[in-house]
């Protein structure tokens, strides 16, 4: 198997969200649980997204993990590695953008793209400051991330903070005079010493373009926005088209035959829109909202949440949310603490969705990136083909080898409209 593009997705949710994107625009797409075991049957496949859980871990520990995948991904012939991060760039002032961006450009062209734009949801970046729907992210609802607050849009300045590299701006004036004028600033700051360049980009022409230029490159680092610039650079480059949506060869989008079993929604993230897509849901199926204390006091919260969907599930879909407030959030985290209130309601989430598929689950949605790396792992789900787009980000992903035949979605907590649930069990009918 020889791949164009390799992927190292910094969680599943991101994963799922390039893995579609990449889908969406002509690649066909594997995404993959860390590294794919050698006994795992892969299908020939132009782009590999390998999902890791390195968003929020100690830099070293990132950074070890990526340059292992980094290391497979060149040895299955991938010619341009793409570090997937989250659309709203959030890490801390030690890392992991920054640090695991340096160590893979280790041997590569600088200086290195990084841009999280993905006009498509919101995220635009202008004279490097980073915008959520026309907000700057320091002053959106999304800065309150539970792990990674982000208090500062200034990506220039973010990044520059996490790197001993020196960071430069490719700004839109620039980009809308073309790939080559982006070529031009690229070298110029070459000479200034500048190994890094945030990229604006605020329309999905202007990622294109990005995309051309990182193409002449080995590595990048950026979210979706990106990855759709370069599946289009790709295409172009290998003979399949122009690389728009809507061509020929638009990536593996079917998945196979429907799956049966019960569907069930399980829900970590605090986001402001997951806690209104939850609100939704209530209008439509049983909702269960577990008490966050009492995860961290036991198992008997999990044990009445597994009694309680056992009397349900025959009847239809359930969901089951360990999601609150931001302030009920930051209640908890000053009683307990901020890693060991995450790790509890991972570990429950995760248990739950485990037992929810010993009892003949087989349709998931799993909001929240944390939520959904933990679940995935308990699992032990190797790899998933990427189906139908449900909503900007999000597809059904239908799993290759494990146990079971199941489909999943994947979400990450910002993303969809407030009546996400209903569409991905929709979507997975």
């Amino acid at each position: 198997m020889a791949i164009l593009l390799g992927s190292i997705a910094d969680d599943y949710t991101g994963a799922s969200d390039l893995a579609n994107t990449l889908s969406k625009n002509g690649l066909r797409t594997i995404q993959t649980v860390g590294i794919p075991d050698p006994g795992l049957a892969m299908p020939d496949v132009d782009a590999v997204v390998i999902a890791m859980k390195i968003r929020s871990v100690p830099a070293g520990e990132a950074v070890a993990a990526a340059r292992t995948a980094e290391n497979w991904l060149r040895g299955q012939g991938a010619a341009h590695i793409l570090y997937k991060i989250c659309s709203t760039f959030d890490s801390t002032d030690a890392g992991n953008i920054g640090p695991v961006t340096e160590a893979l450009l280790a041997g590569q062209q600088a200086p290195v793209l990084v841009t999280p734009a993905f006009p498509e949801t919101g995220r635009t970046v202008y004279f490097g400051h980073l915008f959520v729907n026309g907000q700057p992210l320091d002053e959106s609802p999304l800065k309150d991330h539970p792990l990674n607050p982000m208090y500062d849009s200034d990506l220039v300045r973010v990044l520059g903070r996490q790197t001993r590299q020196a960071v430069g701006l490719v700004d839109l004036a620039t980009i809308r005079a073309g790939a080559d004028a982006v070529r031009q600033r690229m070298a110029r700051l070459v000479g200034e010493g500048r190994t890094m360049a945030i990229a604006d980009a605020i329309a999905e022409d202007d990622l294109e373009v990005l995309g051309e230029v990182a193409a002449d490159h080995g590595l990048s680092t950026g979210a979706s926005g990106l990855g759709l610039g370069l599946a289009r650079a790709l295409r172009r480059r290998h003979g399949t088209g122009d690389g728009r949506t809507g061509e020929t060869n638009t990536g593996n989008r079917g998945i196979g035959a429907p799956v049966g079993g019960h569907a069930a929604i399980i829900a970590g993230s605090c986001s402001r829109m997951t806690l209104q897509q939850l609100a939704a849901a209530e209008k439509a199926m049983p909702v269960l909202r577990l008490d966050p204390e009492k995860l961290l006091a036991g198992t008997a919260e999990i044990e009445r949440a597994l009694a309680w969907a056992g009397e349900r599930l025959a009847k239809g879909p359930v969901a089951i949310a360990a999601s609150a407030t931001p302030e009920e959030v930051a209640s908890l985290q000053a009683r307990h603490g901020r890693d060991a209130s995450g790790h509890a309601i991972e570990r429950a989430t995760s248990t739950i969705a485990a037992e929810l598929v010993a009892r003949g689950v087989r349709r998931l949605v799993v909001a929240g990136g944390e939520t959904s790396g933990a679940a995935v792992d308990r699992l032990a789900i190797p790899a998933f083909l990427i189906g139908p787009e449900i909503a900007p980000g999000v597809p059904v992903l239908r799993t290759v080898g494990g146990g079971h035949d199941m489909l999943l979605a994947l979400k990450s907590g910002n993303f969809g409209g407030e009546d996400f649930f209903a569409q991905a069990l929709d979507a997975m009918r």
